[in-house]
């Protein structure tokens, strides 16, 4: 019999194999999910599949409470941390977590993305946040479920919206993105990586290089995010 997940799953599986396709993951380093507002429950990779190995029915179903609704594998061990999210921003369809490259090695040096070209402005118009590492006590409690309030309270803390800023670093750790869905969701980790990437060239060339004015900052964003946008068809 056809789960009623079925094409839940399927999305979440072809999300999860655009990963290594884009050389954002390496081994089983990531996942990517994908939630169903009307049924309450959200897609996810299960824990320590190869990707090759990885197949559309193997997708894991649960609960924002972390409840397996359908799957018989384990879920990915950064699945708290997805249901955190989901069940407080309501407005993101799809979460992704890798350690690529260039992002985790700005989250391992604790430090914030700054805006010094185009290419970042064309997507969002701040620095990307890189959350401090997670306190002892945070640690020590329910590691992967705190993780999400890691994510959340950066946000809360420099008063930024998810929705402008669809990405975070996680101090020491690694990137977490997400959007209106799993595809976009996988999209800004893309970008994340190639502007991490930039950003870490530019100030090897220049470790003086200023940030970008803020007319430009305006007027990238704006032409493909603002209200007169007239970027693409």
């Amino acid at each position: 019999m056809m789960s009623k997940f079925s094409s839940l799953k399927q999305e979440v599986y072809e999300a999860n194999m655009k990963l290594p396709e884009l050389g954002l993951v390496l081994f089983t380093f990531g996942n990517a999910s994908a939630v169903d507002r009307s049924e309450g429950v959200f897609a996810i990779k299960p824990s320590g599949v190869p990707y090759e190995d990885l197949k559309a029915e193997d997708i894991v179903i649960l609960d924002f409470e972390n409840k397996v609704v359908e799957g018989d594998m384990r879920p990915s061990s950064d699945t708290k941390t997805h249901a955190v999210l989901y069940k407080h921003w309501e407005k993101i369809g799809g979460i992704v977590h890798t350690h690529s490259t260039y992002a985790t090695a700005w989250a391992q040096a604790q430090k914030d993305i700054p805006i010094i070209g185009t290419t970042h402005a064309d997507h969002l118009a701040f620095d990307i946040p890189c959350a401090p590492p997670m306190t002892d006590k945070m640690i020590e409690g329910n590691y992967e479920h705190e993780t999400g309030f890691q994510i959340m309270n950066v946000f809360e803390d420099r008063n930024i919206s998810y929705e402008e800023v669809p990405m975070v670093l996680l101090g020491n750790h690694a990137p977490f993105t997400w959007g209106k869905n799993v595809d976009k969701a996988v999209y800004h980790s893309a970008v994340l990586e190639e502007v991490a990437k930039m950003a870490y060239l530019s100030l090897q060339i220049n470790p003086d290089a200023p940030r970008l004015k803020e007319s430009l900052i305006k007027k990238h964003y704006d032409r493909k995010h603002g209200a007169d946008s007239y970027y693409g068809q």
